[in-house]
């Protein structure tokens, strides 16, 4: 009895997949806008403390980071 509850039980990781695959592309994402955002017109330059067109921009680098880190296999 003892032993099959213990094999129900899965063994649990530090993080999954995902978390690590999200974080990986939110660290380059920002990296890469971050490197380019003095090159982009003032209306794409993220403004501390607002939501703006900056912060959509950022939005879909990271994006794209994640739907191409999700490709890998």
């Amino acid at each position: 009895m003892l032993e099959s509850a213990a094999m129900s039980v899965p063994k649990l990781k530090l993080f999954n997949r995902t978390f690590w695959q999200s974080l990986i592309a939110v660290l380059v994402g920002n990296a890469i806008y971050y490197s380019v955002e003095r090159y982009l017109p003032p209306r794409g330059q993220h403004q501390l403390y607002r939501i703006d067109w900056g912060l959509a921009v950022d939005f879909w680098i990271c994006g794209t980071c994640y739907v191409l880190v999700r490709m890998i296999p």
